[in-house]
């Protein structure tokens, strides 16, 4: 097979991948279904979606490009705050603040990817280090950040002037839901297009694409300020949405929780790092009301599990279960 044929078959292919599929639209359908089916949980199912698209926004980096990374809270937590200081200077507008939000945390982005040198170890040990330089700057800073008792006190105005947020938790919900599915359909996109296959190679084979004459600073400099937008988004979701934030948004703790998700549900698999953070929220809930100080033996017990038997997450061994049982028809 010469070239041509080589890119048009490649080609070819990424069209396939980019048509919706029924599990797809019967997955978000059940998304907007749950709000119905479980109106007590809606705070609960806010958070779902919430780290969701954090967790997504981890799988552009980790998933995609490869990039392994141990500092994605930064962004996040980068996030949270400017929602909160936004809202405490006087502009309670929830909609332009998750854009101004998501637009710093792009930016820092960008600046961190200046930083970013080798990969595996190397990009572990600095994106930890930004991390840590992150959260204990914050921690000085009290006087803006509020130290370890965070911010509070500041509200929002209601939704496009119309829906105010509520005790329940069903306008945090929809809200969620919405910015995540417009949030996700731009990440399918991206790793549905020619760049997200540039990616993939980036992943599996650098040199490679590098010899093609791929800028791989270029490309990784712009996956990494869309994923850090992204988790900026996420994180001023859920300070809209809690009407607090707390130097939790910026700790270690929370960039190793979404990394597990992203672990548990299929990292580069698209909808690994949804399935991973409801599985790992959902277990969180019931395994701490289970037995609140060993909750978290449980839940490693869970993650090795995952790892050892179903090495590529949940959606991983679903989709080979799937290969195999249409290996065996083809067989019968």
């Amino acid at each position: 097979m010469n070239s041509e044929t080589q890119i048009a078959s490649d080609l070819a292919a990424l069209l396939r991948s980019g048509r919706w599929r029924r599990s797809e639209t019967a997955f978000w359908l059940f998304v907007a279904a749950c709000f119905f089916l479980f109106p007590d949980y809606l705070a609960l199912g806010t958070q779902v979606l919430i780290i969701g698209l954090f967790a997504l926004s981890l799988d552009l980096i980790l998933g995609y490009a490869g990039l392994v990374t141990l500092g994605h809270a930064a962004f996040f937590g980068t996030g949270a705050y400017i929602a909160a200081w936004i809202a405490l200077a006087g502009w309670k507008e929830p909609i332009s603040g998750l854009v101004i939000a998501g637009a710093v945390s792009a930016l820092l982005g960008y600046l961190a990817s200046h930083l970013i040198r080798g990969r595996d170890l190397t990009l572990l040990m600095v994106t930890l280090g930004m991390g840590m330089l992150l959260y204990e700057g914050a921690n000085k800073a009290s006087s803006i950040t509020g130290g370890v008792d965070g911010l509070a006190g500041f509200e929002y105005w209601p939704l496009l002037g119309i829906f105010s947020f509520d005790l329940e938790g069903r306008v945090s919900y929809i809200y969620a839901f919405v910015v995540l599915f417009l949030l996700f359909l731009g990440i399918r996109r991206i790793v549905h297009s020619p760049f997200g296959l540039v990616l993939r190679g980036l992943r599996d084979n650098p040199k490679r694409v590098s010899a093609l004459g791929v800028n791989l600073r270029a490309r990784l400099t712009v996956v990494y300020t869309i994923a850090a937008g992204f988790a900026g988004v996420a994180g001023a979701l859920l300070t809209q949405t809690s009407q607090f934030v707390g130097l939790e948004v910026l700790s270690f703790q929370r960039s190793a929780d979404v990394l597990i998700m992203l672990v548990m549900g299929g990292a580069g698999m698209l909808y690994g790092g949804l399935v991973g953070a409801a599985v790992f929220l959902l277990a969180q809930d019931r395994l701490a009301g289970i037995n609140p100080q060993y909750w978290l033996f449980w839940l490693g017990a869970i993650l090795v599990l995952v790892v050892l038997f179903v090495p590529g997450g949940l959606l991983g061994g679903l989709k080979r279960l799937q290969r195999q049982m249409q290996r065996e028809r083809r067989d019968d």
